[in-house]
């Protein structure tokens, strides 16, 4: 999920730097989603000792 994130943030800081300002907010977004559920889900793991699927 944080690479999901990470991802998305690319791609709306390029989008802002050639100028579609509608294209950026939503990759904005989506990152600030996609971080915030990969939290969730590290602290998730974290407390019942789970380890992540292999991806």
């Amino acid at each position: 999920m944080i690479s999901w994130a990470v991802t998305f943030l690319i791609i709306a800081i390029i989008a802002a730097v050639l100028g579609f300002t509608g294209i950026a907010g939503v990759a904005t977004q989506i990152a600030w989603i996609a971080f915030v559920v990969g939290i969730i889900m590290a602290i998730f793991f974290f407390i019942t000792g789970r380890r992540p699927p292999p991806s």
